[in-house]
């Protein structure tokens, strides 16, 4: 069995993001956005060639879908916002009362 000392030393000198995921890295970040963005832009163009019948009349629209996932998501997240203020606790919740 090896020891601690003669294992080569970590890659300390290295670049600092090379260790990181991938997800994690910063020009992948902007790749993924970049990636959404083109497919999202391209859903929402497609409609342009292919013929939506909405079942609701409203439905059918130019770029419902993308306006209507938008929307409920930006939704989801302030209800969890305000949800989260209602339902957090004070920093000392689990706190251990001193003994005096």
């Amino acid at each position: 069995m090896e020891s601690d000392e003669s294992r080569p030393p970590a890659s300390h000198g290295a670049d600092p993001g090379e260790d990181d995921a991938w997800l994690a890295r910063p020009a992948s970040i902007r790749l993924l956005w970049r990636i959404f963005a083109a497919v999202l832009a391209l859903s929402v163009a497609a409609q342009v060639v292919v013929e939506v019948k909405g079942y609701f009349g409203v439905d059918g629209w130019f770029a419902f879908g993308a306006v209507y996932g938008f929307l409920a998501c930006l939704l989801m997240v302030v209800f969890a916002k305000v949800l989260g203020g209602f339902l957090k606790r004070s920093e000392d919740f689990y706190g251990v009362e001193e003994d005096d």
